[in-house]
């Protein structure tokens, strides 16, 4: 028999959770206070575009701000992708929905992409949470249109073409969204983008597409990167062959700091992962240039090898401030909080990435170290993408709404999914709000990408 005390305890104190109705409901009366045309407003009035992005070249290793410059300017979508901070900033300006998502805080449509599973299948998902936060649902998916409208316009598109593609996004997310609110917390957590399914079942030319990048991915290993990039030395080690300014050696001093942060970050990693470790040594470390947006930030390759000469590669790369915090203005869960005070900016990277991704690196891990926070992760473990910008537009459509499937999915692991469900409808109104805002950062987007590069 039970005990009548503990039952009395729940009877007492037990609350049903928020029923999936009672959240929609109140994702529908949140309209009455921000109506979902009002998303398409963009304020401007005074900005510093170029201030912003300065005082972020302020906390970057100096040597590498002029390649960020570069990179940069080669393009407007390559200013658009390196200018999260800016874009939040922006944001930050505009009336926003109030209910918050855990975001990635750079969805546009060049971190989406391949990369290998625990079981060694390919998946495809969001790859990049440098940023990631609680925001605004539509702040994500405010990027990622807006994306799709500049990588339109950069390929000189037919106007029709990038509409239907940006309203198709934002069907999209609508109807997943949707869907996902009405399945149970447990099937939304086990889900994810099954590239083969897709694939299958996409016309000839996006089929094609897929199967391409899905091949390339499937190449681009550890094993692959550890040939490209490092060489044996007359004692049997393994070290990596210096590409100056994007792979150089440090100081003797800086090295053996970094020896002990790998020897920190082991102590995040899972047991499983930690007792792997032991196989190995490490080897050698390097500085490394990546991205777009993160040049100049410290990304550092630690080499590790076994007994036998295997190689193992990973990258800790530096960890700041969400933009979506620091330039977006938006107030944290207490939680997210508590959780960054005590594991740092990198704890705040792990966490979100294995909250957003439906499977993510078994090698995650984070440190605190003199310079600053750090995530770990593998390198090139079958990480791969498609280029946008070279896609015909039937698949340039499908792959659009591949990353709004996707966006949301992620989103819809917060108990505010089914609010934001109900707030969108089935996204019409917001659709044609959405795709107004993003042609107008777009147009925004390109004035300050001309300031930036005339500066």
């Amino acid at each position: 028999m039970s005990d009548p005390a503990v039952h009395n305890v729940f009877e007492d104190t037990w609350t049903p959770p928020l029923s999936v109705r009672a959240r929609t409901e109140a994702g529908r009366d949140a309209r009455r206070r921000v109506p979902r045309s009002t998303l398409s407003h963009l304020s401007e009035g005074d900005r510093d575009p170029l201030g912003i992005l300065e005082r972020q070249n302020e906390t970057r290793e100096p040597d590498l701000v002029p390649l960020r410059i570069e990179r940069m300017s080669a393009s407007a979508f390559a200013f658009y992708r390196g200018s999260a901070a800016l874009q939040a900033a922006d944001l930050a300006r505009d009336a926003h929905s109030g209910i918050l998502v855990p975001s990635c805080g750079d969805a546009h449509i060049a971190n989406f992409g391949f990369y290998a599973s625990p079981q060694r299948t390919l998946v495809f998902d969001l790859n990049d949470f440098d940023e990631a936060a609680w925001a605004p649902w539509e702040w994500d998916v405010k990027r990622l249109v807006t994306s799709i409208v500049i990588g339109g316009q950069a390929t000189s598109r037919d106007k029709d073409v990038v509409r239907d593609a940006a309203l198709a996004a934002v069907r999209t997310y609508a109807r997943a969204m949707a869907a996902g609110a009405a399945r149970s917390p447990l099937l939304r957590y086990f889900e994810h983008f099954d590239v083969n399914a897709v694939a299958a079942s996409a016309d000839k030319q996006t089929r094609s597409v897929l199967k391409e990048a899905m091949r390339d991915a499937q190449r681009r290993t550890g094993d692959r990167a550890a040939k490209r990039l490092t060489e044996v030395d007359e004692r049997g080690r393994l070290v990596f062959v210096e590409h100056p300014p994007t792979m150089v050696h440090a100081d003797a001093a800086t090295e053996s700091r970094l020896r002990v942060n790998v020897e920190n970050y082991q102590r995040t990693a899972s047991v499983d992962i930690r007792l792997l470790l032991t196989n190995y040594t490490v080897s050698d470390l390097a500085r490394r240039v990546v991205g777009v947006g993160s040049v100049g930030t410290l990304c550092t390759l630690a080499l590790m090898q076994d007994g036998e000469g295997n190689a193992l590669i990973l990258q800790a790369k530096e960890a700041g401030r969400s933009v979506l915090e620091e330039y977006g203005g938006i107030a944290q869960p207490p939680q997210f909080d508590e959780y960054v005070d005590e594991y740092g900016q990198g704890g705040r990277v792990v966490a979100m990435q294995r909250i957003l991704q439906a499977v993510s690196d078994p090698f995650l891990g984070h440190l605190r170290a003199v310079r600053g926070d750090f995530y770990v992760r593998q390198f090139h473990d079958m990480k791969g993408g498609i280029d946008a910008e070279e896609l015909e537009d039937r698949p340039f459509r499908a792959y659009a709404e591949a990353c709004a499937a996707t966006l949301a999915r992620a989103h819809s692991q917060s108990s505010n999914g089914a609010t934001v469900a109900g707030y969108i409808g089935n996204g019409r109104v917001v659709g044609e709000a959405l795709l107004e805002w993003a042609y107008a950062y777009a147009a925004l987007s390109r004035r300050d990408f001309e300031a930036f590069t005339a500066a």
